[in-house]
């Protein structure tokens, strides 16, 4: 094989019980007599068939690609690596095993971000900076050592930090990507976690600031996702290391909670003069978050790279417009583009549904919400925006009947709500508690499964072809989500309802995702509410939006479905943040507090599409 190409065998989806070997008894060199494509008889468990395994000496490369053909669970894959790749991998797991080139350079007193898809090997590069994974130069046989390892880095910005690291002087505080899975670690309250990292002495001013006060002597298990997450920030950020790493800090936190994140990273970054590693696919906080950015790409499960430190601006932009500069690498067909005013203007339409007056309470120092009568729209998608804990949830499972309001029209003795519609419903929450294939799950809910339509139009968008043969069980947080997104667009319904799609989906995933919304939408004349704290899809999705707001988990108030223009600047204005357009791409982009600019658009009452 070129020296510039890689073969990847992805033994989670090798089922040589399932086959007759095709991808070995058609090789061209296997039929030459050579040995390219043999069996992994050291790996097989005593009784099963052996998996395969590819030698990249002898194997053709991606020229030929019998083998990927041939395989009949899309197993493997033959990659060409780009001619700009000069330097040996980083780290990598095995022959026919994932690759990461590059790592990022933390920088002390510094925010450092990566932006890449899921699955590009940013999780490997955080084990390297955190001494957890020795990286061995692409030689996988036999590892280097550290001492080879920095004299490979030695005149970059790495060489200090991993003098460090071989030496054993870094010390790492990590907040998990997926927040819901601490409950399975952890079996106490919130201040029992919480305490236990109290390394800085700063945990009530953290406290105080995420608004976690009310759930300290919650357990766990009792948490919403918003809050877990705010607790895992303030647990990480609490402790006393050289270098933090944070995996996804945005997902169940609306957007001031993401915005006070953001602040509390970035003082800590400065105040105290720590190196801080985030990844994180909200662009408005990464934006705001970051003093450099690495970008990543690659073939995820196959290969990686991370590019050079970019400043944030150029970075982002270089991401959405699917072009490096600096590397003159093209990683994206197609740019993702933003429009530079209020999208769409606000067409009449035929009404779907009209709602009345609703109200629910639970209990009577509980959380209550009043929801304003309005309607729905044929073949509109509604952007429903508001903080956490204002009763959009809430919102949600009255239309869908999970929940019964307490009054219909102001009246307490007509509390029953038949929309007489069939709705499609996903929640906020995942949850896995089917033991069955993903293909077998889809194929349940609708007949049109493995159409040339369904093909296009949901399976492509979503990424679904190489999760499809695994189990529900097996499957990431992002996986979840997006086999989720599919299961209620999969549905036949008159109301599409989905309640944060966005969580834990990389950016190209939010922007394919929000495609295949607002195209089955169209195409298919559907309705769609969308709940999601993700600003840029709301922007890119929504005709229309409906803003709550109110006091958090205390009483919220929904109002009727407004114009975008006018629900942004309403929305916003609550929260007190100002969004301007980057003059290159158009993309909006968070203020800082009491700038010029936030002040003049908060005058002129234009928070969000401003000119």
């Amino acid at each position: 094989m070129a020296d510039d190409s890689i073969a990847v065998v992805d033994l989670d989806r090798c089922q040589p019980d399932r086959c007759s070997y095709e991808c070995k008894n058609y090789c061209p060199p296997n039929r030459t007599g050579k040995e390219c494509i043999t069996l992994r008889g050291e790996d097989a468990d005593e009784g099963q068939p052996e998996q395969i395994h590819i030698s990249e000496e002898i194997c053709l490369g991606e020229t030929c690609g019998i083998c990927v053909e041939k395989c009949p669970f899309d197993a493997i894959e033959i990659i060409n690596l780009p001619k700009e790749l000069q330097d040996d991998p980083a780290h990598r797991y095995g022959e026919n095993a994932f690759s990461l080139y590059g790592l990022p350079a933390p920088q002390e007193g510094k925010v450092t971000g990566i932006l890449g898809p899921n699955g590009i090997g940013k999780t490997t590069a955080v084990r390297i900076l955190a001494g957890e994974l020795e990286p061995n130069l692409g030689r996988h046989e036999e590892s280097p050592g550290w001492d080879e390892v920095l004299e490979a880095y030695r005149g970059t910005e790495l060489q200090d930090y991993i003098a460090d690291v071989r030496d054993g002087e870094v010390t790492v505080a990590r907040k998990p990507q997926y927040v819901d899975q601490i409950p399975n670690s952890f079996d106490g309250n919130t201040r029992e976690l919480l305490e236990r990292t109290d390394e800085r002495d700063e945990l009530d001013s953290l406290v105080s600031r995420l608004e976690i006060g009310p759930v300290m002597d919650q357990s766990i298990d009792d948490l919403s996702g918003g809050e877990l997450q705010r607790v895992a920030i303030a647990a990480t950020l609490a402790r006393d290391t050289d270098f933090y790493f944070l995996d996804e800090v945005t997902p169940y936190l609306d957007i001031g909670q993401r915005v006070t994140a953001a602040r509390l990273i970035r003082e800590l970054a400065e105040d105290e003069d720590r190196s801080v590693l985030v990844v994180e696919h909200d662009l408005a906080i990464l934006d705001l978050l970051a003093d450099t950015l690495h970008v990543a790409y690659g073939e995820p499960g196959a290969y990686g790279v991370v590019t050079p430190p970019k400043s944030v601006r150029n970075g982002i932009n270089e991401y959405l417009a699917g072009y490096l500069d600096n590397e003159n690498m093209r990683i994206r067909p197609d740019p993702i583009e933003f429009e530079e005013h209020a999208p769409r203007a606000s067409v009449r339409r035929d009404t779907l549904v009209e709602y009345p007056d609703l109200e629910k309470s639970y209990g009577d120092d509980e959380f209550s919400l009043e929801v304003e009568g309005g309607e729905i729209r044929q073949n509109e998608v509604l952007g429903i925006v508001g903080p956490n804990g204002i009763g959009k949830s809430t919102f949600a499972k009255l239309l869908t009947g999970n929940i019964e309001p307490d009054s219909v029209g102001g009246s307490a003795d007509r509390a029953d709500l038949d929309l007489d519609l069939e709705i499609s419903y996903k929640p906020q929450y995942v949850t896995i508690d089917q033991h069955m294939r993903v293909d077998a799950f889809l194929s349940s809910i609708t007949d049109q499964f493995g159409s040339s339509y369904w093909n296009t139009e949901i399976a492509g968008p979503l990424q679904l072809e190489r999760i499809m043969e695994q189990n529900l069980s097996d499957l990431s947080g992002g996986e979840r989500q997006r086999v989720a997104i599919a299961a209620c667009l999969s549905d036949s319904a008159d109301l599409y309802l989905l309640d944060e799609p966005s969580a834990h989906l990389d950016v190209e995933q939010r922007v394919q995702a929000t495609s295949a919304i607002r195209r089955y939408a169209e195409q298919q004349d559907a309705t769609v509410l969308v709940i999601d704290h993700d600003i840029y899809m709301i922007d890119l999705l929504a005709d229309r939006l409906m803003v709550f707001d109110g006091e958090p988990a205390v009483h919220g108030r929904a109002g009727t479905p407004q114009p975008m223009r006018d629900g942004m600047n309403e929305f916003l204005a609550n929260l007190e943040v100002t969004f301007r357009r980057d003059e290159r791409t158009s993309r909006p982009r968070i203020n800082k507090p009491d700038s010029q600019l936030d002040k003049q658009q908060k005058s002129d009452g234009e928070y969000y599409y401003a000119p």
